[in-house]
């Protein structure tokens, strides 16, 4: 396995763990995984024999992905951290698999929203949940839902179907 597949397997898929898992503690993610994102891509990207026109498209629905994303944002639908990771794993998937990326991350996140409103339908945490902040946090209905927590195993499936993945074990050029 090259240095670059290696890098690529380790980055992209830490990155959205890292993103889902602190997004479910702290209702946040860091601008520093968002950036991460962007730099692996724009060093991968080439490295992994992506060409210049197929990078562009990326980069073009990455930023119709923020614009998009910036509106719900405005709007009060959806965080500004999901919305930059939204943004940024779109670079990843392009054309080829944002679509099916957003579809999966609709889903699971429709089922992490239920989950959550069933979850803030009981009137009192049982009495283990109070010693934990962000599971008050996550019974708070004042509070949003975490978006991460659901793009990020969503962006980890798609990912394992995606050209990536034909570079990491074959070392095949993704085009």
């Amino acid at each position: 396995m090259s240095i670059t597949a290696l890098v690529i397997l380790t980055v992209f898929p830490a990155c959205m763990l890292f993103a889902t898992f602190y997004d479910i503690f702290t209702m946040t993610i860091p601008n520093k995984i968002t950036f991460i994102l962007v730099i692996a891509f724009a060093i991968c990207a080439p490295l992994a024999g992506i060409s210049l026109e197929t990078a562009m498209w990326s980069i073009g629905l990455a930023f119709l992905v923020l614009a998009v994303g910036f509106a719900l944002f405005s709007a009060g639908i959806m965080g500004g951290g999901d919305v930059k990771l939204l943004a940024a794993s779109t670079l990843w998937f392009g054309t080829a698999f944002t679509l099916p990326y957003l579809l999966y991350g609709g889903i699971l996140g429709g089922f992490l929203t239920i989950a959550i409103l069933l979850y803030r339908r009981l009137p009192m945490l049982p009495l283990f949940a109070t010693r934990f902040p962000w599971l008050e946090r996550l019974h708070d209905k004042t509070q949003g839902v975490p978006y991460g927590a659901a793009l990020g195993p969503a962006a980890i499936i798609i990912f394992a179907y995606s050209g990536w993945m034909e570079f990491i074990l074959k070392g095949t050029p993704i085009g």
